[in-house]
């Protein structure tokens, strides 16, 4: 099993506050005494792990994370607060249930901190690139589905600012307090959920009022947005099976590659039926699915 974990909050005594910061955060590491393991069969992507996480950060006490994507279980060490635990996973709505729960020793905690140190440098470095990536092609395809007037790119840069999103809170909540990583959460929550009502409310008015979709323009720069999603996987490849966030983010990425195909799909149907039709389908689904995300993210608290 690839390990991943993370601090996701830390209150700890006046006395440890006057510590050095090392010797603060190997006191409450001490404190770790049990591990919860779950099965959660709806954890497939960065976003639902993140999910994980934010949902434990108004936590006072210190947890550590090993994330087994493909095997979607979670492993959490945690101090002895079962219930509490069982209770924050099942609240993602992920249909989390215990499998197992034990003692454990600090040199089992210890051992899961340094696998995770070990890789956390390479894993940054490459989840600024799939930040800077999708940043961008967010801002593109936005651009480029207005002028062409198409729900399918306006869509997929809603997609794509969804990607932008979940690499960017979990870069920005590195060494922060819980409390700003439940904000910045929240806040992508809120930003994605604006911009999905407006690509929905952008589909009824084209429904009822007609347009008249670019197909070329929706088939290039869909086709853009894919090579972007494939440089996305490339960036990610060797690393893919070396950290929770290296195989969420590739099988967020393969399934952004799906969401692309729909797209150029969507403009050669135009371009054959003339209609705009295709174009708001796939413009409906792609927001829906980001609305969808959004609403979970809004959920923790």
């Amino acid at each position: 099993m690839t390990e991943d974990s993370k601090t996701c909050g830390c209150n700890a005594s006046q006395d440890a506050s006057l510590q050095p910061e090392s010797q603060a955060a190997s006191s409450a590491h001490a404190e770790m005494s049990h591990l919860s393991v779950f099965d959660v069969p709806k954890m497939d992507c960065p976003s639902e792990e993140n999910l994980i996480r934010t949902a434990f950060a108004s936590f006072e006490a210190t947890v550590v994370f090993e994330f087994d994507l493909p095997g979607r279980k979670v492993h959490i060490y945690h101090p002895n607060m079962a219930d509490k635990v069982e209770k924050a996973m099942k609240s993602v709505g992920l249909g989390a249930s215990l499998v197992s729960f034990e003692s454990v020793d600090h040199n089992a905690v210890q051992a899961a901190l340094e696998v995770t140190t070990i890789n956390e440098t390479r894993e940054a470095q490459a989840l600024k690139w799939l930040l800077a990536i999708n940043a961008f092609m967010f801002v593109l395809e936005l651009g480029v589905g207005i002028v062409a007037q198409s729900t399918g790119l306006i869509a997929d840069s809603l997609d794509m600012f969804a990607d932008a999103a979940v690499y960017g809170v979990s870069l920005y909540a590195v060494g922060k307090a819980a409390k700003f990583k439940l904000k910045a959460a929240h806040f992508s929550g809120w930003l994605q959920i604006a911009l999905a009502l407006g690509v929905l409310s952008e589909v009824a008015r084209r429904f009822l009022y007609g347009s008249e979709p670019v197909s070329v323009l929706m088939m290039s720069f869909g086709a853009v947005a894919l090579i972007a999603n494939i440089t996305c996987l490339l960036l990610i490849f060797k690393s893919r099976n070396q950290g929770s966030h290296m195989k969420a983010s590739w099988i967020f990425s393969a399934n952004d590659v799906l969401a692309n195909a729909g797209v150029i799909t969507a403009g050669v149907l135009v371009a054959v039926t003339g209609s705009q039709m295709p174009d708001l389908v796939i413009g409906l689904l792609i927001a829906g699915l980001v609305m969808w995300g959004a609403v979970r993210i809004l959920r923790l608290n």
